[in-house]
């Protein structure tokens, strides 16, 4: 079926269930094209997939976050939590993260770990962009780093992948799917506003997607495996953020 037809059946059968008693009938909808979110059961459940479906539908792959110019950024650029006090941690910040390595495993080709010397020579992109926060606040900045596509490109991610986890030292795990895993403005950063990424902002490297809210960027990030569901992974939610009453697709 091609994208325009199936984006007329979605759409026809959302609105029908948005303007009368048909929730179940565009869960259903829903499910039949793959557009059930990890965190789909609860109270929130139908609410959770109409809002992830309908953005799916409504806004490709090819829709981008705006972009701004230099003279935009932010002259304050706001902290949410601290750096992880535990001692490997601490001992990676002391030794200006030499021996810090990201692995990369589950459903690729070629897992392996990446040093930040590695990470830095590959091509880099950079984006001038908005992070708003859940709180309230927001900002904008520079990112620099790689996209994570290329990095997925380089392991050879398997087809029936579809779920990219990441860890962090700071216990935080996400994920994104795949459409937004592979988006060409999600950025592994290591750099901000011209400068190495600052520790409290995530160093020595951040997940940055501009196109959600600022809680799906993690921060100190350790591992990223791959997966085809996060039915059976961890909570079976997709990130450790709806166990905090937050939705796990943070779209905006």
């Amino acid at each position: 079926m091609n994208t325009v037809t199936r984006r007329k059946i979605l759409t026809t059968g959302l609105g029908v269930a948005a303007g009368a008693t048909g929730l179940a009938y565009a869960q259903r909808q829903a499910a039949r094209y793959g557009l059930i979110p990890p965190d789909s059961g609860g109270i929130w459940g139908v609410g959770e997939t109409l809002t992830y479906a309908t953005q799916r539908i409504l806004m490709s792959t090819n829709s981008l976050a705006r972009e701004f110019s230099r003279a935009d950024i932010s002259k304050v650029i706001p902290v949410s939590g601290r750096p992880p006090k535990t001692d490997p941690f601490q001992r990676l910040v002391a030794g200006g993260f030499a021996d810090w390595r990201l692995q990369v495993e589950g459903m690729v080709a070629r897992p392996g770990t990446f040093s930040l010397d590695q990470l830095r020579q590959l091509p880099s992109s950079s984006q001038i962009t908005h992070q708003a926060c859940e709180e309230g606040w927001s900002f904008i900045a520079e990112w620099t780093g790689v996209k994570l596509s290329l990095l997925l490109h380089l392991v050879g991610i398997k087809p029936e992948a579809k779920f990219v986890v990441v860890d962090a030292y700071d216990g935080v795990w996400d994920s994104l799917d795949m459409s937004d895993a592979l988006h060409p403005q999600t950025f592994l950063t290591y750099g901000l506003n011209g400068k190495d990424l600052p520790t409290d902002h995530g160093a020595p490297l951040r997940l940055r997607v501009p196109r959600q809210l600022g809680y799906k960027s993690v921060k100190y990030l350790s591992r990223i495996i791959i997966t085809d569901s996060m039915k059976n992974f961890r909570n079976g939610k997709g990130s450790s953020s709806p166990d905090y009453g937050y939705s796990w697709f943070a779209g905006i």
